[in-house]
This record gives structure tokens, C-alpha cells and sequence, in this order.
């Protein structure tokens, strides 16, 4: 399990973190990207992962499962 201690800068009149390369790299992220900061039981999670897409798509999955036609509808 990856640990790192990050410092908390001054960026105008909010404040951020400075990601260092590698840990951008493991996160598959990019200068631009979205992180997500996820609150758990065990503190503040993040992530590149958007839950709300997620949950987006596990909707659409079922209903392509159900109305297997439903993509042919769509391509036309």
C-alpha cells in the first residue's frame, strides 16, 4: 500500500495539494482530470474513479441486459 505525505499549499485565496508525478501516474490522471475526494469510515478516499458514472452506467448495463435491441434502436 502506497503511502505519501503531501503538503498543503497556498493557491490565491484557496489551498491544494501537489500530487507528485508518480502517485499521477498510478491514478492514471493528467493535469485537467477530475479527482474525487470520497469520505469513508476511515477518512477521506481518492480517487479517479466518479461513482456517479458508475452508478450511471450499472443502470444502462441492466437495461441493455433486459432490451438486448435497445442498441440497434439507438444506431439508427
Amino acid at each position: 500500500m502506497l503511502s505519501m505525505k503531501l503538503k498543503i499549499t497556498a493557491i490565491g485565496n484557496s489551498a491544494g495539494v501537489i500530487l507528485p508525478k508518480d502517485l499521477l501516474a498510478r491514478l492514471r490522471l493528467e493535469k485537467g482530470d477530475t479527482l474525487y475526494a470520497l469520505e469513508t469510515p476511515d477518512g477521506v478516499r481518492l480517487t479517479a474513479f466518479d461513482p456517479e458514472l458508475a452508478a450511471q452506467m450499472d443502470v444502462a448495463e441492466d437495461i441493455m441486459r433486459k432490451d438486448r435491441d435497445v442498441l440497434r434502436k439507438l444506431a439508427r
